[in-house]
């Protein structure tokens, strides 16, 4: 069962899209959205769902959005509440904040505002969106027929310093390691290139590992096999 606690901010069809994928995952979700009707479409679909105005900073705080791990701004009709919602959200402290932009403008003005995730609403994009929620851990995901994914993973920490020999993957797991990326810098790597913070910058790709090599912390795996099955590897080893 997957944990989290998430607040969707507009319910329109990214929205709802981001706000039913995080529900079915397993998490606890908020749908939010000044439209009553959007509401009750949602209500039976999430954790709770509530009609205000996401500009109104008491509003929010009644609701208990200073204790989500993650609030989703996908209010599409009106830019001046998606600033004002996403100013409130800052004023208040939440810790992550993922904002919808339509255009490049709205992006840029969003950067100024010092927004670190802004996402354009476009093919798969609502489900990665999910996917990274519930597992901070998932940089990538593909879907593939037959429940199958090609996914891009930050290296838990239950398996840094061990061989792929010793992990398993195939074995203990039933997955499959395409490649890895790996931290090319001189000594350790910096925090932000550590555990969940990980990112692509200064990694470089290894090509196709033997079982002698031994994971490192830093490390990016690719990985092929089922939803399932790589969803436990990661649940069992984080």
């Amino acid at each position: 069962m997957a944990e989290g606690r998430f607040a969707v901010i507009g319910m329109g069809r990214f929205g709802t899209a981001i706000a039913q994928r995080l529900a079915e995952k397993g998490a606890e979700v908020i749908a939010m959205d000044s439209d009553r009707d959007r509401i009750e479409r949602i209500r039976d679909k999430v954790t709770y769902a509530v009609a205000l105005d996401s500009t109104d900073r008491e509003a929010l705080l009644s609701q208990g959005i200073a204790d989500m791990d993650a609030v989703v701004v996908s209010i599409g009709e009106n830019f001046q509440d998606v600033l004002l919602t996403t100013f409130v959200l800052q004023e208040i402290g939440i810790k992550r904040i993922i904002v919808r932009a339509n255009g490049e403008i709205q992006n840029k003005i969003l950067e100024k505002m010092g927004v670190k995730e802004i996402l354009s609403p476009e093919g798969e994009v609502s489900n990665a969106v999910a996917e990274n929620l519930i597992n901070p851990h998932v940089l990538m995901s593909v879907k593939l027929p037959d429940d199958y994914q090609i996914i891009e993973v930050k290296s838990p920490k239950g398996i840094a310093g061990r061989s792929l020999t010793e992990i398993g993957l195939r074995e203990k797991y039933k997955i499959n390691l395409v490649t890895l990326l790996r931290w090319d810098g001189q000594g350790e790597p910096p925090a932000e290139f550590m555990g969940e913070n990980a990112s692509h910058v200064n990694h470089h790709i290894i090509g196709v590992p033997d079982g002698n090599m031994k994971i490192e912390q830093s490390d990016i795996l690719l990985l092929f096999g089922t939803s399932r099955n790589i969803q436990r590897f990661i649940e069992i080893n984080s």
